[in-house]
């Protein structure tokens, strides 16, 4: 399934190139200490900075982008998606967070664009942007797509901010269900929550109560908030997730990276406690 962009004056569409709107998110009933409505302001970076280096997002679209250059066009199969033989380098060279070579091959030997969710969304992205195009059975570089392949800190600016805000997750998760909130009160949320680290559960319960859990009827609810919020962020390389085990339970920890740091401007960063220097 294709993931879906937020479009103001189409109320319905299922193609590619005509997409629906995100639903309309509201948060929760619950008072939250910094329940307000900033804009969320991405940072502008250079294209050395070292930051960069922690989105998955980031690193897989140049890698795609320049292999287009490199290489040629990426063949496609009839239903426009990439080729066996282009999936299988992808999931090589991506060396995405869980899904590693040796993980994805050791029971598929023969792995479709669908069954490597990240290149699909890449995929969708690039194509959505501009910076790709179908042409002839291929997948085409565009001239704008060739420039930002060599700037990777405006590859970032256009290709994360739209991925995060404007795509709807859920229309490519498991379930297609949407969690209450908005972006904003999320991120804001968020970036004190997360300031020393936190957990996955401690996170859904700042929004919605700490009633819901894995084991319980609100697990669905929980579901929906990994799927369309931490994981879209820990895509593009804001937080990173961490797992243990725990009294017979999976605890997954949830950590702000360097990149939320360097490249985000919220209205609750006034609120954190000084980080110590390292």
């Amino acid at each position: 399934m294709q993931p879906r962009a937020k479009k103001r004056d189409s109320p319905t569409s299922t193609s590619v190139d005509r997409v629906v709107p995100l639903i309309a998110l509201h948060l929760a009933p619950r008072k939250i200490p910094w329940q307000h409505h900033a804009m969320i302001t991405f940072r502008p970076l250079s294209d050395d900075h070292p930051d960069l280096a922690h989105s998955p997002l980031l690193r897989a679209a140049l890698l795609t982008l320049q292999n287009t250059q490199e290489h040629g066009a990426i063949g496609l199969t009839k239903t426009k998606a990439f080729k066996r033989v282009f999936v299988h380098w992808a999931v090589e060279h991506f060396n995405w967070p869980g899904s590693s070579a040796e993980e994805m091959f050791r029971y598929n030997k023969v792995i479709n664009e669908y069954e490597f969710p990240p290149l699909e969304v890449l995929h969708y992205l690039l194509i959505t942007l501009r910076l790709g195009r179908h042409f002839k059975g291929e997948f085409r570089i565009t001239k704008r797509g060739a420039e930002l392949a060599q700037a990777p800190a405006q590859l970032f600016a256009e290709l994360i901010p739209f991925y995060v805000l404007k795509i709807d997750h859920a229309s490519y998760a498991r379930f297609e269900e949407h969690p209450f909130g908005k972006w904003d009160v999320w991120m804001n949320v968020i970036n004190v929550e997360a300031d020393h680290g936190t957990t996955e559960r401690a996170l859904f319960a700042a929004f919605y109560g700490d009633e819901h859990d894995w084991d319980n009827a609100g697990w669905r609810e929980m579901a929906a908030f990994s799927s369309c919020v931490l994981r879209p962020l820990e895509w593009v390389g804001l937080l990173v997730q961490t797992r243990e085990e725990r009294e017979g339970r999976h605890v997954h920890h949830v950590f702000k990276t360097p990149l939320w740091r360097s490249a985000l401007s919220l209205n609750t960063d006034n609120t954190l406690k000084s980080m110590p220097t390292q």
